[in-house]
């Protein structure tokens, strides 16, 4: 079911699942769902956790002696997989009493933060910190196309060279930091800019460790 659950979304989005479009691709009646699931929102969250269980298994070998690198390969592997399926983003770790492999995640995560030797408010902040840029960032990466790029007239490609050819004619009196960037916003790849972002972050965390706790 959740395999089923999982397919509609990749092909249709959160919109797309409902318990009838379920029930009709499974071959049978709403109350056959209705037998596993309490309603569509649980569903959702089931679909999303079944999907995390498999990042759970890309992860399993993150166990070096730096923690820090550890906890960037399981934050990387998470956002692979949101990207993967924008739908994600919306759900996952959103219910943790019963996304059973979220909370694993996210137990997996916080491990690596306690190898530090922080404080609990240090690692609570520090994992929740990774975790939103992680969720936050590949949401974002992966909304819904402009329509001019889902209609087929321009490609992400052109779409890009269109913004960036409007950001050069802005004033740099009043656009100063748009232009001293627009160069590097032209060639940007998205998943490079966020592995900048997560070292930056991890940079930060290794800075933490280095002073005493407040």
């Amino acid at each position: 079911m959740l395999t089923e659950a999982v397919a509609i979304l990749d092909e249709s989005g959160a919109q797309g699942l409902t318990i009838r479009a379920l029930a009709t691709r499974l071959g049978g009646g709403a109350a056959s769902v209705y037998w596993y699931v309490s309603g569509r929102d649980e569903l959702l969250d089931l679909a999303a956790d079944s999907v995390l269980a498999g990042v759970l298994v890309d992860v399993a070998d993150a166990a070096s002696d730096d923690p820090l690198a550890d906890l960037r390969t399981i934050a990387l592997t998470l956002f692979d997989a949101i990207v993967d399926r924008p739908w994600l983003g919306a759900y996952a770790l959103r219910d943790t009493g019963r996304q059973v492999h979220s909370l694993k995640l996210y137990e997996r995560m916080g491990e690596q933060v306690m190898r530090l030797g922080l404080t609990p408010r240090q690692c609570f902040h520090a994992t929740s910190a990774v975790v939103g840029f992680v969720i936050g960032t590949a949401a974002d990466m992966g909304q819904e196309l402009p329509d001019a790029v889902v209609s087929g007239e321009l490609d992400q490609q052109q779409y890009l060279a269109t913004a960036t050819a409007q950001w050069r004619t802005l004033d740099p009196d009043e656009f100063p930091f748009i232009h001293h960037i627009v160069d590097e916003f032209a060639e940007h790849d998205d998943r490079d800019q966020f592995l900048a972002g997560l070292d930056l972050l991890l940079a930060g965390l290794e800075l933490q460790v280095r002073r005493p706790a407040e």
